[in-house]
Formats: structure tokens, C-alpha cells, sequence
């Protein structure tokens, strides 16, 4: 049953990745790094100096759904983490080798676990600094028909590389360092700006070219940044948004944004933008797919306006 539910969790390894750093972000982590090798598939390590986990709920982690953030029904609808289902660590011992050392700052000793197949193999006491270190090697090594569906590893590194871009525009107050191969890829200060987030994730001729967004409607406030017309794309892969810092993928909020540009750029062509849009978490349900990069709106109507007008507003005051 473990390695089921993995499926739906787990796809492949930049899905481990992902759910690793949002159980970091929602530990209160200042510094993440993420380590991978042949894109994953052999070694995943994420490092964060957050809150860490007690000795006496190390164990209990690993078990389906003991670290969900639900303590009832309705909590599904006024979800403020990342994380809640509490499903991911459980799904990821359940297909590989995990190792965690970890020391929450009050404690005095670290703790070390091996878990393999979801069974436990070792658990210790052990030297360590504040944070949370977590080793995921040879994933999927006990499914090997979910082996063959994983892409090259330069596919899979550039999916991960994608989650922690995704993971950095989306918390600009944390550090990010991402490292493939024994290379480092990626860099955010985490000084709590966007712009320079944007600046070390794209580029300093896109962080140049893009106009700072920010209006209200209705409940609903957004704030980030969109392109000018001039950085418009063949894709939609520099269209970024997140609903109360998560990311997402929307059809609807694409559409309300192209809309905006309409008779601003050629046909064929796609506007760009890192968006945070802001609202009651009753508003929008987040417990629709597994992965929970897809969402419901209570308002479809009120977030497509919101973006819209609120983007249309930038341009126009926007030189250039």
C-alpha cells in the first residue's frame, strides 16, 4: 500500500526534491541546500538549518500521515503550509534509502535514522548542528518498472533545477543553493527581495526589463513582477504564479494575464511574470491533485479581474 501511494506522490525525483524543501520552508528554514547526482536518481541530499525534529517524533515521522498538518475536516479548507497531507516522507522511505540527522535547537544530541523500504535499520544519538539533513539514495530501487519511466539525467537535473527555481522565486526571504553533480547551478541571497531572486535565477537583462505589480481587488492582493512586452517568449515556462506561496499552475490566471497584453505583443508570442497572489485561504482550495500545483478558486471570476486590471495598470505605467 506504501509503494502505491508513492506513485501518486513521488513521480520522480524532482518531486522528492520538492517535497523535502517545502517540509523545510514550513520548518522555518534560513538556508537550504539541495544536492543531487545523475538527476537524482542515485543521491538526493537536502540540508536546512530549521526547527528540526524532536528525538521522540523522529520515528513517528516516517509513518503515513503523523506529520499531516490536518487535525480535522475543515482544517482542508484554511490550509496556511506547503505541506499537509503528511504523506511524502512515508511515500519516499517506502521506494528508496533515506538517512536523517537532525537536532532541534532546544535539544542537546542530534538524532541519526537509516530507513530503507520503509523499515527502519538504525537509530542513534549523534553529534550535529541546529536543521535537518536528509540523504535519499537509490530511488525506486525496489520498483523497477517505475526506473524505466525516468527520463536521462540531464532531464530529470533540469526538473529539479526547475522545483527549487520554483521553491526560490516563490520564498525570497531564504537562501537557496542548488548543487548537480557536484556543481553548483543555482544561488539565491535570500535577502527578501524578488528582484534579486529573479535577478540570479534569469538573468540581469530580464531583471532589468520587468515592471513591479502591486494592487488589490476584492480581497484578492497580488504583488511581484511582469515582464514588458519586449520579454515576451515562445513559452509559457517564464509564467510563474503563486496562491499564498504556493506555486501552481493555472490556465485561468495564464489566460487572465495574456489577456492583458492583448495588441502589446505579436501573436504566438507569451508575457512573462513571477506573480504572488494573496487571499483568504477559505477562498481557494488546495487539496485537488497529489502533487498540489493544482487549485480551485472560490471566485474564478474575482482572480482573473484582480490579475487582469492589476497587470493592464503596470504596463501602463510602465517606461518602455
Amino acid at each position: 500500500a506504501d509503494m502505491i501511494a508513492a506513485g501518486e506522490v513521488v513521480e520522480r525525483p524532482a518531486s522528492v526534491v520538492k517535497e523535502l524543501a517545502e517540509n523545510a520552508i514550513d520548518a522555518g528554514a534560513g538556508k537550504i541546500t539541495i544536492e543531487i547526482n545523475q538527476g537524482g536518481k542515485s543521491f538526493i541530499r537536502i540540508c536546512d538549518d530549521g526547527s528540526g525534529i524532536a528525538a521522540e517524533d523522529l520515528e513517528v515521522a516516517f509513518y503515513r500521515h503523523a506529520t499531516s498538518k490536518i487535525s480535522g475536516p475543515d482544517d482542508l479548507y484554511s490550509i496556511h503550509t506547503l505541506g499537509f497531507r503528511g504523506e511524502a516522507l512515508a511515500s519516499i522511505a517506502a521506494v528508496s534509502q533515506m538517512e536523517v540527522i537532525t537536532k532541534p535547537r532546544l535539544q542537546d544530541f542530534g538524532m541519526f535514522l537509516s530507513i530503507k523500504a520503509a523499515e527502519v535499520l538504525e537509530k542513534k544519538e549523534i553529534g550535529s548542528p541546529d536543521g535537518t539533513t536528509m540523504t535519499v539514495r537509490n530511488l525506486f530501487y525496489n520498483v523497477p518498472a517505475r526506473m524505466k519511466f525516468l527520463k536521462k539525467d540531464a532531464a530529470e537535473t533540469a526538473a529539479a533545477a526547475e522545483v527549487v527555481e520554483h521553491l526560490a522565486l516563490g520564498n525570497p526571504q531564504i537562501s537557496f543553493r542548488f548543487i548537480a553533480d557536484g556543481r553548483e547551478k543555482l544561488y539565491t541571497p535570500g535577502d527578501g527581495s524578488l528582484k534579486s531572486c529573479i535577478y540570479s535565477i534569469y538573468g540581469r537583462e530580464y531583471a532589468e526589463d520587468v515592471a513591479q505589480l502591486n494592487y488589490k481587488s476584492e480581497g484578492i492582493a497580488i504583488t511581484g513582477f511582469c515582464g514588458k512586452p519586449s520579454l515576451a517568449r515562445s513559452t509559457r515556462s517564464y509564467q510563474t504564479f503563486f496562491v499564498n506561496g504556493r506555486y501552481i499552475k493555472s490556465r485561468l490566471l495564464s489566460a487572465a494575464l495574456e489577456d492583458a497584453y492583448q495588441n502589446q505583443i505579436m501573436i504566438g508570442r507569451m508575457p512573462g511574470c513571477v506573480l504572488h497572489l494573496q487571499l483568504p485561504p477559505h477562498l481557494v482550495d488546495v487539496n485537488v491533485h497529489p502533487a498540489k500545483t493544482e487549485v480551485r478558486f472560490l471566485s474564478e471570476r474575482a482572480v482573473s479581474d484582480c490579475i487582469r486590471y492589476g497587470v493592464l495598470a503596470t504596463l501602463n505605467r510602465a517606461p518602455g
